[in-house]
């Protein structure tokens, strides 16, 4: 796969690098000369250039990527890049980093934006995933597709404890995509039983996400 990211900084490089580990083609895009550090990242292709120019994203080839990261330190930019990329090029993925929470609200599909993400909320979420048991905590959210992924502890009390996943009804628009459990991600199966302590996740619409809790916790 081929994919383009606007931004070489800390950021862009260090998704390049990962993203070069599996395997897939990577192209770093930056107007400013000090961030064009190409023997830190050797296996990528290098443009400088501006990724809020058409004529640069026309020498980028970015009709030939399969996903566009944004990743610059600016939302601004992150922003017109993304939507030049949905809107002018066809690019089927685009992903977007938010850099100040205030401007969270403009990084949705009106922007060309399939997912974008802001770090205070990732650590936020983290944090309340690490101290919260029984409560249902949103980890991360799809903007395309309006679902979100959300995380739920098992308390001891959990009436679920010793049922199969098959005896759960959940709500419309909620799956549940796997079990966290002594470290180990289980993918579930309809015999799967529910212990305590289980970190169970889910994708879920926002109305599911607010039904979930009462499926497992009893009030």
């Amino acid at each position: 796969m081929r994919i383009a990211i606007a931004g070489a900084g800390n950021v862009g490089r260090a998704i390049a690098r990962e993203l070069l580990d599996n395997g897939h083609q990577v192209l770093l895009i930056d107007r400013d000369p000090k961030a064009l550090k190409m023997e830190s990242v050797p296996d990528a292709e290098w443009l400088m250039a501006d990724a809020c120019e058409i004529t640069s994203l026309d020498k980028a080839a970015l009709n030939n990527c399969q996903v566009l990261v944004a990743a610059t330190g600016d939302d601004k930019v992150n922003l017109v890049s993304s939507l030049l990329a949905k809107t002018e090029y066809g690019v089927p993925r685009v992903v977007a980093r938010i850099n100040h929470p205030k401007n969270e609200w403009m990084f949705d599909s009106s922007w060309g934006v399939d997912v974008a993400v802001s770090t205070p909320r990732i650590i936020s979420a983290l944090v309340e995933e690490a101290v919260s048991v029984g409560d249902v905590v949103r980890l991360f959210s799809f903007r395309k597709g309006q679902a979100n992924l959300v995380e739920l502890t098992l308390p001891d009390s959990s009436s679920c404890i010793g049922k199969t996943v098959d005896e759960i009804e959940l709500p419309q628009d909620a799956s549940l995509a796997a079990i966290v459990r002594d470290g180990r991600v289980i993918a579930p199966t309809p015999t799967d039983v529910f212990s305590a302590g289980d970190e169970l996740l889910f994708v879920a619409s926002s109305a599911a996400e607010n039904q979930i809790k009462a499926c497992f916790i009893a009030n």
